[in-house]
């Protein structure tokens, strides 16, 4: 059983290629953090970090030309691997400058991109983790989710520092959900158990034809996975309602098929199009706190 005792404190800065929008990126995070494994506190994000040799927890401040970096682990040998979660996180090694010309072609998108130049897509430090949330928010409102997986955390998860880690391993029929969700998470607990890789470093062909062999899995939950949990840059989802409300106001394509096809023009870039599309929804995962 992982334990996470004395941790050891390190600062660094992360540099990123400007320009940089924070708002749905820590939005997105701070909207959606569950509590007891995240929070957002003076200007920092905070979070657990499951690690090869340990654990630890992140701090993360964006500032002008970098993002300043707090991490404490149970062993330093995590380091490098606990930075490099941190810019996976934030999606901060991809070249903004590169995805902005690329969606500028777009003449409906263009505006969207002048106007928040720098979108980066908000991910994951966990993809085991990320999928298992996926499944507690389907179909149940932002709030709903973080209910569900703050018990589950309270419950299950191992202390680190203040926070915890967000369990991997639980009874499904313990969750207050319907049946056919409970099935659903069994299946998924099963696949991670099994050999299934969430990681940025995983075969995302082989990790999305297993996903949707599993029951309940259908084209939405497939696609955020594999934008927050695998990193694919051109995960893209043409059923979301909010995508689709966005592309109807935009005088884009509004149905599924039809959005697809249209969206041939955003590749390799679609998950980045995703952000700005989205963006333009009155959300609280599209900006800051106060």
């Amino acid at each position: 059983m992982l334990v996470c005792m004395r941790l050891e404190r390190f600062t660094e800065r992360l540099p990123f290629k400007a320009p940089l929008c924070p708002d749905n990126l820590f939005g997105h995070l701070i909207a959606t953090a569950v509590p007891g494994v995240e929070e957002w506190r003076d200007g920092v994000y905070r979070r657990s970090l499951r690690l090869p040799f340990g654990c630890g927890t992140a701090a993360l401040r964006p500032l002008t030309d970098h993002v300043e970096c707090t991490v404490e682990l149970s062993d330093a040998r995590d380091l490098t691997t606990a930075l490099d979660l941190c810019r996976f996180l934030l999606d901060l090694d991809v070249n903004p400058v590169e995805v902005d010309d690329a969606l500028s072609t777009d003449p409906l998108l263009a505006q969207l991109v002048m106007s928040a130049p720098g979108r980066r897509v908000p991910r994951t430090v966990d993809g085991a983790e990320f999928a298992i949330r996926a499944v507690l928010g389907q179909q149940v409102s932002t709030k709903a989710a973080r209910t569900h997986a703050a018990r589950l955390v309270a419950r299950y998860g191992t202390p680190v520092g203040d926070l915890r880690l967000f369990p991997l391993e639980f009874d499904p029929a313990e969750l207050a959900m319907p049946e056919s969700r409970r099935r659903t998470m069994a299946a998924l607990l099963e696949a991670l158990q099994s050999g299934l890789d969430l990681s940025p470093r995983a075969d995302r062909g082989v990790a999305r034809e297993w996903l949707a062999t599993l029951p309940g899995f259908g084209p939405w939950t497939v696609e955020s996975i594999a934008m927050r949990a695998l990193g694919d840059p051109d995960a893209f989802l043409p059923t979301d309602l909010g995508i689709r409300l966005a592309a109807n106001a935009l005088g884009l394509p509004s149905t599924p098929a039809a959005l697809v096809r249209r969206s041939e023009v955003w590749r390799p870039w679609r998950a980045y199009a995703v952000q700005h599309l989205w963006a333009t929804g009155d959300h609280e995962v599209n900006r800051i706190p106060a």
